[in-house]
């Protein structure tokens, strides 16, 4: 068995493992709220192939992208900004520990109130839980930089954006890159927690009105739509990191032949 097929049974071993069980055991349900798995998959079909796409599924992806993009932007800026100087980590970690622990949802009320009811809270929500594993991850990577790297920029008298750009965000980059997907299922998470209060669009504003309107088989399809939307952007993620990092897991497996 070649590489690739053994990855790929793997991969796909258990996820098709326990599809069958789920369609065996729901084969002859008469319960309500769980209907057989091929009543959830024709209502998959005929409830979002179709306007439904461009009505609820593209506007929540778009949120979710507008509102991971700018917290990656802000959580790395200033993740450098503190990891770089001792001081301003000393000012700014009483600050930044409160925030943390102030959980995303809560913050919705306050956030509709500041922003109003559309799209901008709704990305800002994303954007309040998303930052804070890129921005501890980001900080912890530079302070993380080797200093015989640093003595060598010195020495080579190698400073400015150079220096930010070919060592501190480089040797940083695995643990941004490791803050970035933890941040991508809190996204995922908060996407759909906003459009559940004061939305009229969007993935969770669908699923509760299935729910509330007890369509169940259509609110399982919601369900299923939204892990495998998980399940494409981290495949997405993958292939990023692997662009990104390349380098990185190149000199891993130098090391591991050693």
């Amino acid at each position: 068995m070649t590489g690739v097929v053994r990855r790929t049974v793997l991969a796909l071993g258990l996820p098709v493992i326990l599809v069958v069980t789920w369609w065996v055991a729901s084969a002859n349900s008469t319960d309500f709220y769980r209907p057989p798995l091929s009543r959830i998959l024709v209502a998959f079909r005929e409830t979002w192939f179709g306007q439904r796409l461009a009505d609820d599924v593209l506007p929540s992806v778009t949120r979710l992208a507008v509102g991971y993009t700018a917290a990656l932007l802000l959580g790395v800026a200033l993740g450098v900004a503190i990891g770089l100087s001792r001081t301003l980590g000393a000012l700014t970690e009483p600050v930044l520990e409160f925030l943390r622990a102030i959980p995303p949802p809560v913050l919705v009320p306050i956030l509709m109130l500041v922003a109003g009811i559309g799209d901008v809270m709704k990305m800002l929500v994303i954007v309040s839980g998303c930052v804070w594993p890129i921005l501890l991850n980001t900080v912890q990577g530079v302070r993380s930089v080797d200093e015989i790297l640093v003595d060598t920029c010195r020495s080579y008298r190698i400073g400015g954006l150079d220096r930010l750009r070919f060592l501190v965000l480089r040797s940083a980059s695995p643990q941004i890159v490791t803050g970035a997907r933890q941040a991508l299922s809190i996204g995922i998470i908060l996407m759909v927690i906003s459009e559940m209060f004061a939305a009229s669009s969007g993935l969770g504003f669908t699923i509760v009105q299935f729910q509330r309107g007890f369509a169940i088989p259509e609110m399982w399809s919601g369900v299923l739509l939204l892990g495998l939307l998980g399940v494409l952007l981290s495949l997405v993620f993958r292939l990023a990191e692997q662009r990104l990092l390349g380098w990185y897991h190149g000199l891993r497996a130098t090391h591991k032949e050693r």
